[in-house]
């Protein structure tokens, strides 16, 4: 669904992305992870076709961005990490106005804009002014605009920033029920935003892609040897030579929380 080819981009000498190379399947959900300042925010605007690359290829649903740019727009909903709301204007009228600019045929204006006030969560606030809202309604608001001409694709950038902890919960949960309806690549350098919320993450510092894959499988790689902790009805020199007569264990210590209590340190691949 969003194929990314050795995207770099440079603004006046200075590298903000280099070789950028991932892919996006139909239906993921998908966690851009990095510090602040790693280039996130850049690859997020160039696959919405906000500002250009300085080379290199990206493609949305078949669609080159730099070939067909309005084409992109219209598989495409982009939330930015600010909101783009009209704060003097009630939510429905608010939608309405996103839903003409998007292309939204007129007769199917006021479905859409149910549709999304529902899913998003946001039917009890439809008549009230956005200014008034809080963030985490505002978020949801923001959420909703880029939803209401039904894209394929979801790019939200920093979707929970700012927010209090039962609003980044909700905002999470609204994403994940999100996912497989539509594509959605999140950017964030939050960790636990990609581990309870992304089936992938790709680990983006320094401009660069580091690391691409599921959070397990990159949990995997990180770990050395795998811990058991076993409980036994007496610790003595018998237990720990019995033990280290198994095939792939590497160490054993007592567990100092516990009485009768050991740590098996093993290596990656073996079933002890």
């Amino acid at each position: 669904m969003i194929e990314v080819k050795n995207l770099t981009k440079y603004y006046r000498g200075i590298r903000a992305v280099e070789d950028v190379n991932f892919n996006v399947e139909r239906g993921e959900i998908v966690g851009l992870l990095g510090p602040n300042g790693a280039g996130k925010t850049t690859t997020m605007r160039i696959i919405t076709g906000f500002i250009p690359a300085t080379k290199g290829e990206v493609k949305v649903a078949g669609f080159d961005v730099f070939e067909n740019p309005l084409e992109i727009k219209n598989q495409i909903g982009y939330l930015p990490e600010t909101p783009p709301l009209y704060k003097d204007m009630v939510v429905t009228s608010f939608l309405e106005f996103a839903g003409r600019l998007r292309g939204v045929e007129r007769d199917k204006i006021g479905s859409r804009i149910n549709y999304v006030l529902e899913r998003c969560g946001i039917l009890d606030v439809k008549d009230r002014l956005i200014g008034n809202l809080s963030k985490g309604y505002k978020q949801r608001v923001g959420v909703a605009q880029a939803l209401i001409h039904d894209p394929e694709v979801l790019v939200l950038d920093e979707p929970t920033i700012g927010l209090d902890p039962k609003q980044i919960t909700e905002i999470r949960h609204l994403i994940k029920e999100l996912g497989g309806e539509h594509t959605i690549i999140l950017s964030t350098h939050i960790l636990p935003e990609v581990t309870m919320t992304c089936q992938r993450v790709i680990i983006i510092n320094e401009g660069k892609v580091v690391a691409t894959d599921s959070f397990e499988g990159l949990s995997a790689k990180l770990r050395k040897s795998e811990k058991i902790f076993i409980r036994v009805s007496r610790v003595d020199e018998s237990i720990f030579n019995r033990l280290e007569m198994i095939k792939g264990i590497t160490h054993i210590s007592k567990d100092g929380s516990s009485e009768n209590s050991l740590i098996v340190e093993s290596e990656l691949g073996f079933d002890v």
